[in-house]
C-alpha cells in the first residue's frame, strides 16, 4: 500500500498546538509562518510519496550488500538520496551561512516524519548526518565548521556516530578505542567500532565519523572520553574527498527489520587506508570532553528516533484501515444479510483507534516539543530561552522512549487487523513490525530513557519541569469543564485522573529517590509511560478544545474536526484510563521486581 502524507493532521498540530506562528515570531523566524510550513510540507509530501516510498518495500526484499570493504545500497537508493540533496531536504533546519534553509525545527519534524514514514531505512542516512551536523556545531571549532558543515549540508558528505564497542554496549565507560596525539596536531585512531548505522555506503562521496575515542593518559570512565572527526576520506587542497583514511567496513548486519540500512562494524587502524596505519582524525573541542559533546548529538538523534516511531506508526495505521475497507470477512454482529468488510467488526474498530489515537497523540507531543526547542535556542529573553529548553530536554526521553513503544504497540496491531495475512511477508505489513522493533533499542533503550527522565530530568531540578507542566494540564482542565458537552467533559475528567496519577508519581520519585533508588528505578519505566499517555493525552485535549472552536466558528473541516474530538474522546476512555494503573506499578509495585532472590529467575 502506498504512502499518504498526512498533511491535515500535521498542519492542524502546526498551527493550533505547537504554535507555529509564535515560533514565527521568535527572531530569524519571520518568514517561517503557517504559509510557509504549508507550502513545505505539501512539497515534502510530494518527494516522499513519488520517490522515497516507492523503493521501501524493495529494500526489505533486497538489502544493502558488501564487497571488499565497499557498501552497495538497495536498488534506487543511490539516485534518490542524489534527489534528497537536490531538493535541499538534508539543510531545511541548519544555518542559512552554511548551506542550510534555517527553518524551525517545528517545520523540520514533520518533513523527518514524512523521510521516516515513506521508507524507515533510507532515512536513518539524513538522520545521522544531522545529527553530526548538530554535534560540530555546538563543539567544533570554526575550521570544522567551514571544511565539513557544508559538504554535509549540500548531500556531498554524509555523517555517522561511533559510540559503541564490542565488549561496551551501552556501557561507554568501558570504551578502547584509542586516539595518539601526532605532531601536526591530528590524531591517530586505533580500535573497532560496530553498530555503525551508514557507516559503510555508496550514496555520497564521503562519510564524517564522529569517534569516541581515549587518549593514551586519559582517566579512566566516562571522563577519560573524547570527541574525534575522522573522515572516510580526508579533504583534499580544493576541499572535496582526498585519499582513503584508514577507516574499514568489516562487516555489515544482518538483521531482523531496517534491512536496507547498512549496519557496520568498522576498523580503525588496521593499515587498509591511503594515509600508513591509524586512521587520522581531529579532536573535537577539549579532550575528555568527548562525551558531553556526543550527546548533542545523542539528543538529536533521540527526538529524531521519537519521530520514527510516530511515522512507523502512521504507516502500519495507513496500510491496516485500507485492509480493513476492503477485507470482506463474516457477517455483523448486529446482523447483516452477508459478510461485511471487516471495518464494520467492533474489535477491528477499536484496534483501528488505538493505533490512530497512538499515533496522533505521540506526533503532536513531539511537534510541540520542536517549538519549544526552538524557542530554548532562539527566544530573545535569556529566561524564556532557559525554561523551554528545560521543557524540551524533559520532553526528549518521553518523545523516544513512548513513541517507540507505542510504534511497536501499533505495528502489531496492524498485523493483528490483517490476520493471519499479516504475517505473510507478502502483504508488507510484517515489515513494519520488524523495523518497529529496534526503535525502543537503538539511541538508548526505553530504560536507558527511563532512567534519564528520573536523574536528570526529575530529580535534578527537584521535580520543578514536571510540576510546570502538570500545572499547564490543570489550565486545560478548567478550559475542558467550562466548554461544556459530554465528549469535553468526559475527557477533562480522564485528564484530571491522569494528571493527579502523575503528580503523584513525580513525588514519589522525588521522596523514595534516596531512600531506595533501585526501587525508583525498577520503576523508571512505568513511569516513562506514565509521563507519554497524561502529557501526550494532555495535547489531544488541546487538539479537542481547537476542533471544538472551529466547529462552533464554523470554520475548518467539519468531518476532520469532528474526528479529531472523537479520537481525544477515545485516548481518554482506553489510554488515559490506564494512567493510574501505571502510578501503581510504580508506586507499589515497582519493589516487587527487586523482592525475587537471584536464584529463582
Amino acid at each position: 500500500m502506498s504512502y499518504r502524507a498526512p498533511l491535515a493532521d500535521m498542519q492542524f498540530v502546526l498551527r493550533y498546538l505547537a504554535g507555529i506562528d509564535q515560533v514565527a515570531a521568535l527572531p530569524g523566524f519571520a518568514d517561517a509562518g503557517f504559509d510557509t510550513a504549508q507550502a513545505v510540507l505539501e512539497e515534502c509530501a510530494k518527494f516522499n510519496e513519488g520517490v522515497i516510498a516507492p523503493l521501501n518495500r524493495g529494500g526489505d526484499l533486497q538489502p544493502a550488500t558488501l564487497a571488499a570493504g565497499e557498501v552497495a545500497t538497495s536498488p534506487g537508493f543511490r539516485e534518490a538520496f542524489r534527489r534528497f540533496a537536490e531538493g535541499g531536504w538534508q539543510g531545511l533546519q541548519h544555518p542559512v551561512e552554511l548551506g542550510g534553509q534555517g527553518l524551525p525545527k517545528l517545520i523540520a519534524t514533520p518533513c523527518m516524519e514524512m523521510l521516516n514514514a515513506a521508507n524507515l531505512s533510507f532515512a536513518l542516512c539524513p538522520l545521522l548526518t544531522d545529527g553530526a551536523i548538530e554535534a560540530l556545531m555546538v563543539a567544533g571549532s570554526h575550521a570544522q565548521q567551514q571544511r565539513f558543515v557544508p559538504r554535509m549540508i549540500s548531500g556531498e558528505w554524509t555523517g555517522s556516530m561511533n559510540l559503541t564497542e564490542p565488549q561496551a554496549g551501552s556501557d561507554l565507560a568501558l570504551l578502547r578505542t584509542r586516539a595518539v596525539a601526532q605532531p601536526d596536531g591530528s590524531y591517530r585512531i586505533f580500535g573497532q567500532k560496530i553498530f555503525i548505522t551508514y557507516g559503510e555506503h555508496d550514496m555520497a562521496d564521503n562519510i564524517v565519523h564522529l569517534v569516541l575515542a581515549r587518549t593514551p593518559d586519559a582517566p579512566e570512565g566516562v571522563k577519560g572520553i573524547s570527541l574525534f572527526v575522522v573522515p572516510k576520506r580526508l579533504p583534499g587542497e580544493d576541499g572535496g574527498a582526498g585519499r582513503r583514511n584508514d577507516v574499514w567496513c568489516q562487516s555489515i548486519e544482518h538483521k531482523l527489520g531496517i534491512k536496507a540500512s547498512p549496519t557496520a562494524v568498522l576498523l580503525y587502524g588496521d593499515d587498509k587506508g591511503e594515509v600508513g596505519p591509524g586512521a587520522i582524525g581531529y579532536l573535537v573541542g577539549e579532550e575528555n570532553r568527548g562525551l558531553e559533546y556526543m550527546f548533542v548529538m545523542m539528543n538529536a538523534a533521540r527526538f529524531a528516533v521519537g519521530m520514527q516511531g510516530v511515522a512507523l506508526s502512521e504507516r502500519a495505521y495507513q496500510q491496516a484501515v485500507a485492509y480493513a475497507r476492503e477485507r470482506v470477512q463474516s457477517r455483523d454482529v448486529a446482523g447483516s444479510s452477508g459478510p461485511v468488510t471487516i471495518i464494520h467488526h467492533p474489535d477491528v474498530r477499536r484496534m483501528l483507534m488505538t493505533m490512530r489515537a497512538c499515533t496522533e497523540s505521540a506526533r503532536a507531543l513531539a511537534y510541540v516539543a520542536a517549538a519549544a526547542s526552538d524557542a530554548g535556542h532562539h527566544a530573545s529573553d535569556e529566561t524564556v530561552r532557559r525554561q523551554n529548553m528545560a521543557v524540551y530536554e524533559f520532553l526528549v526521553p518521553i518523545v523516544k522512549g513512548w513513541s517507540t513503544e507505542l510504534a511497536i504497540k501499533v505495528a502489531s496491531l496492524a498485523v493483528q487487523v490483517h490476520g493471519g495475512m499479516g504475517f505473510i511477508e507478502e502483504t508488507g505489513v510484517a515489515q513494519h513490525y520488524r523495523d518497529a522493533r529496534i526503535l525502543t533499542i537503538y539511541e538508548g533503550t526505553t530504560a536507558i530513557q527511563a532512567n534519564d527522565l528520573v536523574g536528570r530530568k526529575t530529580v535534578r531540578d527537584g521535580g520543578a519541569v514536571a510540576r510546570a507542566l502538570l500545572a499547564q494540564v490543570r489550565q486545560t482542565e478548567a478550559e475542558l469543564a467550562a466548554r461544556g458537552g459530554a465528549d469535553l467533559a468526559a475527557i477533562a475528567a480522564r485528564l484530571a485522573a491522569g494528571r493527579a496519577a502523575l503528580e503523584t508519581a513525580v513525588a514519589f520519585v522525588l521522596d523514595a529517590f534516596r531512600a531506595d533508588v533501585r526501587a525508583v528505578f525498577a520503576g523508571s519505566v512505568p513511569y516513562l509511560k506514565l509521563a507519554g499517555i497524561v502529557l501526550s493525552g494532555w495535547q489531544m485535549a488541546r487538539a479537542a478544545l481547537a476542533a471544538d472552536s472551529l466547529l462552533k466558528a464554523g470554520e475548518g473541516d467539519a468531518r476532520f474536526l469532528a474526528a479529531k474530538i472523537a479520537t481525544a474522546r477515545f485516548h481518554a476512555d482506553h489510554l488515559m484510563s490506564q494512567a493510574p494503573g501505571l502510578c501503581t506499578a510504580l508506586t507499589e509495585g515497582a519493589p516487587g521486581a527487586l523482592a525475587m532472590p537471584e536464584e529463582a529467575f
